[in-house]
């Protein structure tokens, strides 16, 4: 029972619900996905179970469960159960709320009061909630797309617990899609639909996570499709039905399968030979085929530096800014960040020296995980350690007339060891240079003292 009831209209006259809202499970059980949070034991799903609930945000992208997760709530508290949209009220519903729910507070009734998109409401709206959280007036439960650390002002979020919502997996999709063929009473079970897994689960990778999505793709390719009269009015989803569903081509990829790896590694390695048309065109195959832009960022990051490293200092730059872009602007607007990157990492100069010099330094960290860090770089810090040896030959760098120092800075079984090669490609040319300059002036040192 909520504090506001909404008006019964006559369901004759009532629009049908969306697939997405008949479909939103009403128990824990029937809730796909977020097993960190609501698996067995957990100490979320704790919570609901036993209608002991604190203050919280849910942080999550879209269709992750976040309002699935508030009406579940509803159902098995015993409270008064309110839900805003912060795009809709203001401070001075909030505030006639908040009178509500400190007079059942008196009577003994709790309220829960869940605002979907909290992230909209302003410092003074949130404000406006303090006084009534902080007394225990109301059990508050916020829904958010944007980082609360950002988004929600820090004394909510000292009385409220984040519990931060993962994007649907492909295979959970698939799942919440085949229920809503199945379901005869509020899915499309009543309908003669058929359509193939490979069909279905391209809906799934479309969706990018979002069951909500994923439910409307499959809405309208039902209400679209032609009816077969000799067979029942039976549905038949095919590959064109789809396509003209999601307005765009169905290019047959899965984000968990072989051919996502196969393309990860066709644009790699097109990166890794300079080749910008073919990297520009594998790129295009895995975005329009709905694979996450945060991955391909990820993996262009790892590009920058694998491949790239300091033959062009600037490549890591260009990558987290294209990454970045897909966090602001989002897609399909960062499509062409992203396409900046490849282009800018196909045809810069190219050297692994940052790649194999740190292999190289993982192999000799787990042979010799103990040896010590030599006494003339360690700290005294205490006068016994002073006593001990603790700094002692240490060299400042910096009250050297080169700036130099011919002071070893490896263990003493690594002393000769060197793990960064520079190659001659773009500025690791000068870094070469450098380093092979520092090199000879160690050399003539060492002579120096022999004599």
């Amino acid at each position: 029972m909520g504090l506001f009831e909404t008006p019964q209209l006559d369901a004759s006259a009532a629009s049908p619900r969306p697939l997405a809202d008949r479909m939103r499970p009403e128990t824990l059980d029937e809730f796909v996905g977020q097993l960190h949070l609501l698996g067995p034991g957990k100490p979320l799903r704790q919570q609901i179970e036993h209608d002991e609930l604190h203050s919280m945000i849910l942080w999550g992208p879209p269709g992750s469960g976040k309002t699935t997760l508030a009406t579940i709530i509803a159902r098995k508290t015993k409270s008064d159960f309110v839900r805003f949209s912060a795009v809709l009220v203001g401070i001075r519903e909030i505030k006639e709320v908040m009178a509500t729910a400190e007079k059942a507070r008196r009577f003994g009734r709790r309220t829960i009061l869940f605002i979907d998109e909290i992230h909209r409401f302003n410092k003074a709206q949130q404000d406006a909630f303090l006084p009534y959280v902080e007394r225990g007036d109301i059990v508050l439960i916020g829904a958010t797309t944007e980082n609360p650390s950002f988004e929600v002002i820090s004394a909510l979020l000292s009385r409220a617990k984040v519990y931060m919502l993962s994007a649907l997996s492909t295979d959970e999709v698939t799942t919440l899609l085949e229920r809503a063929l199945a379901d005869e009473k509020h899915g499309l079970g009543g309908e003669q639909v058929e359509i193939s897994k490979e069909l279905l689960r391209q809906i799934a990778v479309f969706a990018n996570g979002d069951a909500r999505a994923a439910y409307n793709t499959l809405e309208t390719a039902v209400a679209a499709a032609p009816r077969d009269p000799a067979e029942r009015d039976r549905v038949v989803i095919t590959e064109a039905v789809i396509e003209d569903a999601i307005q765009r081509k169905v290019l047959l990829y899965d984000k968990a399968g072989e051919e996502h790896y196969n393309i990860i590694s066709a644009l790699h390695k097109s990166v890794r030979n300079s080749d910008p048309d073919a990297a520009l065109y594998w790129l295009g195959r895995m975005l329009e085929a709905g694979e996450d832009p945060l991955y391909v960022a990820r993996r262009l990051i790892r590009m920058a530096t694998e491949d790239i490293g300091l033959a062009d200092p600037h490549a890591l730059g260009v990558t987290v800014a294209a990454m970045q872009a897909v966090h602001f602007v989002g897609m399909p607007e960062a499509d062409l960040s992203l396409a900046e990157a490849v282009v800018y990492l196909a045809l810069a100069p190219k050297s692994n020296a940052l790649y194999t010099g740190y292999g190289a330094v993982k192999e000799d960290a787990q042979k010799t995980l103990a040896e010590p860090v030599p006494l003339h770089l360690r700290n005294p810090v205490t006068g016994l350690m002073a006593n001990v040896g603790y700094g002692k030959g240490y060299q400042y760098a910096h009250k050297a007339p080169e700036r130099l120092t011919d002071m070893s800075c490896l263990p003493d079984n690594l002393r000769d060891r060197r793990y960064y090669q520079p190659t001659e490609e773009g500025f690791e040319k000068r870094l070469k240079e450098k380093l092979l300059t520092i090199q000879e002036w160690k050399k003539k040192r060492a002579r120096g003292e022999k004599k």
